[in-house]
């Protein structure tokens, strides 16, 4: 393959105009709206130019040395790449993140459209990098990062990855019910959810979880002295997961709620929810898989590995 037969893959998003105006018709109705809210709409414009020029910026040096295909966000699910392509994510740390779960070991650049509006550490490079990044990249002269991924694997055959974390609970603010299992501990949870964290996740949602229930528990004894759990190698060979708000009652136990799984140790829930149950990853709310009575997911390091260029 010539290098101008490589293909790069630009993913991009929606902006908050473009959002607006998919809910609200035409610019107009939206101003109103945000400015009805004591918003300033010209900020979101403002973030709008800065994105646009940056896709423009981007695109034009990609096209300059590959063929280039952008593609938004919302149809990654969908979107088959190949095993060549190089991948090139225009957004915030959770563009960049979303993109990589739907990747087997395609390069991944994170760039940053606006470095005086957003920050992140999936976004090391700028719109104007690109020109000479790019033909490293294909050379295969620039360092890769290696990034562990979660999967959930389900009794029915379905299958989710994860960059960050999984979620496995409840569709609504209701109590999960399950069996959990890990190793030779297993008992029957009620709570309101699992959070299953990658190395690059445990700075993220995790940390949020253990810091409140570290804090809960000193102000209980002043005396207390709890170690802290820190953050984890983006390539760690193990995930973490915590259960939120375990419930203890008759039938309910909460001994296992933190743990270490991995390949040879996965972690196993099996649903007890006749329905409302789900599981899905990286805050995407809306690509969830169904977790109802009977199913057992098998959650452990996946075998696809991410790669960020950095």
């Amino acid at each position: 393959m010539s290098v101008r037969d490589r293909k790069v893959i630009l993913v991009t998003r929606k902006t908050r105009v473009e959002d607006l105006v998919n809910r609200h018709l035409t610019v107009e109705q939206a101003t109103f709206y945000v400015e009805h809210l004591g918003a300033d709409f010209g900020d979101y414009e403002t973030e709008q130019r800065a994105y646009f020029d940056a896709r423009r910026t981007v695109l034009a040096a990609l096209e300059r040395h590959c063929l280039a295909q952008v593609v938004d966000r919302a149809f990654l699910p969908s979107f088959l790449f190949g095993p060549d392509d190089i991948v090139v994510a225009l957004g915030q740390d959770g563009v960049i993140a979303n993109t990589m779960k739907y990747l087997d070991g395609q390069p991944l650049m994170g760039v940053n459209p606006d470095p005086r509006r957003y920050g992140g550490v999936l976004l090391p490079f700028k719109p104007n990098d690109m020109e000479t990044l790019l033909p490293q990249v294909i050379a295969g002269k620039r360092p890769l990062k290696s990034v562990t991924m979660a999967q959930a694997h389900l009794s029915d055959g379905q299958l989710l990855y994860a960059v960050n974390d999984l979620f496995v609970g409840p569709k609504t603010h209701t109590s999960a019910r399950y069996e959990i299992a890990l190793d030779a501990c297993r008992e029957i949870q009620s709570s309101s959810g699992i959070i299953i964290s990658t190395g690059l996740g445990s700075t993220a949602w995790m940390r949020s979880i253990l810091t409140g229930a570290s804090m809960l528990m000193q102000s209980q004894s002043a005396k207390l002295n709890l170690p802290s759990i820190g953050s984890m190698p983006w390539d760690a060979p193990f995930l973490r997961f915590a259960v939120r708000e375990p419930f203890p009652s008759v039938t309910t136990q909460t001994n296992l709620v933190f743990g270490e799984p991995n390949k040879q140790s996965p972690l196993l829930v099996r649903s007890l929810m006749p329905g409302n149950g789900v599981i899905f990853s990286d805050g995407i709310e809306s690509d969830f898989l169904e977790f109802t009575s009977g199913i057992t997911a098998t959650i452990s390091v996946a075998d696809r590995v991410g790669q960020l260029v950095h």
